[in-house]
């Protein structure tokens, strides 16, 4: 998968951007605060529909603009165009001008995976962090995957609000109540399959890849799940065990919105026993199996956005990670240390410089 074209109007700090890319290596460089996370922003919103950023849909509105507009070339085994258009009110998408009702049928058209500083959040924060990104990531490859999760969220909805207004003695055993358990359980179980598949596809490839990184071979991911190995009236049970602390609580306490993945390292959670190193190399040998199964399950590789990485490793990290990294997939570095990069990912590279918001191509000179 390749984007050809792009083009902004009022994206951040860009009132009014075109650019060209190269379907190998894309080096953005330029100084803090030009708006070389911008530009890749755009595309990674343009795929997804969101920010990888956390931020609400207006903060990428330039100031004082009422709209905004990403367009975008781009080929997977057809050449299509894709457009998105901000405004306060919301979002539209289309392809090849045809308006997309709902995000869900979008989103999956468009893969991307990203590198960014702050993934190291996915190991050190919350289950929620992680639920976020393996939702984000099975939704590129399954669009059937969002659907259901959008139900199953719904769901959830519907059954928490239930729990706040209902009585322990009166009500416990709802009719309402049970059916709403029964369809939870069910999108539970998709979410759960969807979600173990990938996990087992990521655990083929990861100790492989982090041992090319590093040296050491046994990092693997546990899924923690309330629905692991599965038993429909097993988990039913544990519902109706939960429901009088469920009434009291007023929320669901059990489910897969409650899922977690831990990365283990010769046994131990590297979250709780890993330098920061380690969690590092763990965060990018997961990058590089996302790469891989993307390619496995669609049969091409996503657009691939490495913002800033380089920030904090030297030349030999770098170039080892460069390697890693298969030839057809095309690949976006911002840096501020262009230098780190070897000369022979340069010579294949379109250079961009980025100036407070404007994007100009020069070119490579070879280093002597």
């Amino acid at each position: 998968m390749k984007i050809h074209h792009l083009k902004l109007l009022n994206f951040r700090n860009y009132e009014k951007m075109e650019v060209s890319f190269s379907p190998k290596y894309n080096i953005i460089f330029g100084n803090n605060g030009s708006g070389k996370t911008n530009l890749v922003e755009s595309i990674y919103v343009l795929a997804l529909t969101k920010s990888f950023r956390g931020t609400v849909d207006k903060i990428l509105l330039m100031n004082s603009k009422d709209v905004c507009r990403i367009e975008g070339e781009v080929s997977d085994k057809y050449t299509n165009k894709y457009k998105l258009i901000l405004k306060d009110g919301g979002k539209k998408v289309k392809i090849n001008n045809t308006k997309v009702d709902k995000l869900s049928d979008y989103i999956s058209k468009i893969s991307v995976v990203l590198f960014n500083p702050d993934d190291l959040r996915f190991i050190k924060d919350s289950p929620t962090i992680r639920r976020k990104a393996i939702n984000l990531e099975i939704s590129q490859i399954n669009n059937g995957y969002l659907k259901n999760l959008n139900m199953y969220n719904k769901l959830l909805k519907q059954r928490n609000s239930y729990l706040k207004t209902t009585n322990i003695n009166a009500n416990s055993s709802s009719e309402f109540l049970t059916i709403l358990t029964s369809k939870l359980v069910d999108y539970g179980e998709k979410i759960y399959e969807s979600r173990r598949k990938y996990i087992n596809l990521l655990n083929q490839r990861i100790g492989d890849l982090y041992n090319s990184i590093c040296g050491i071979k046994d990092l693997k991911l546990e899924y923690v799940s309330d629905f692991k190995d599965f038993d429909r009236e097993k988990i039913l049970k544990k519902y109706q065990d939960n429901l009088n602390r469920d009434i009291i609580m007023g929320k669901t306490s059990i489910g897969v919105h409650h899922d977690d993945i831990k990365f283990k390292l010769e046994g131990f959670n590297i979250r709780d026993y890993g330098s920061e190193g380690q969690q590092k190399n763990a965060i990018i040998a997961y990058k590089l199996t996302e790469l891989e199964i993307f390619y496995q399950v669609r049969g091409n590789y996503p657009i691939l956005i490495l913002d800033d990485l380089f920030s904090e490793l030297d030349r030999f990290k770098i170039n080892n990670i460069l390697n890693l990294i298969n030839d057809d997939i095309q690949t976006f570095i911002t840096t501020t240390e262009i230098d780190k990069i070897n000369d022979n990912v340069l010579s294949n590279s379109k250079l961009f410089e980025v100036v407070d918001g404007y994007v100009r191509e020069v070119n490579y000179e070879r280093r002597i």
